[in-house]
């Protein structure tokens, strides 16, 4: 099974929403940019589903995680891990994203081509 490959990087849950204003009440809502990177990633994750024949499941997923960033910039990858699990629950990888069992296997720079590289394995 070849690896689900989401292109640039996911947004950090600090960059993920702002405020907004809705009568007396503040609500976080999803920022523009953020919304645009989770769209995209949970097509691509059903795209990937299609060519991999793989179901949608309600059990336990474990998901493995290679981050290649753009720059030195430190970041956090578990700071990514709110977008990324919620895209692919939206993409039909598993139908509840508290059955994802994320595992960081590595990260490093790529300037070049910036991603996330993720394979699944259902558990039985």
């Amino acid at each position: 099974m070849e690896r689900l490959i989401l292109n640039g990087t996911a947004p950090s849950v600090n960059h993920m929403y702002q405020n907004a204003r809705v009568g007396k009440r503040l609500i976080k809502v999803m920022k523009p940019k953020a919304k645009e990177w989770f769209e995209e990633a949970a097509l691509q994750a059903l795209l990937w589903r299609s060519e991999n024949k793989w179901s949608t499941t309600s059990g336990k997923v474990v998901v493995r995680l290679w981050y290649f960033f753009p720059d030195n910039k430190r970041r956090d990858t578990h700071n990514t891990l709110k977008a990324l699990l919620d895209a692919l629950e939206s993409g039909g990888i598993y139908a509840d994203d508290k059955t994802a069992l994320p595992r960081i296997m590595d990260y490093e720079v790529d300037k070049k081509n910036p991603r996330i590289e993720i394979e699944f394995e259902k558990v039985v």
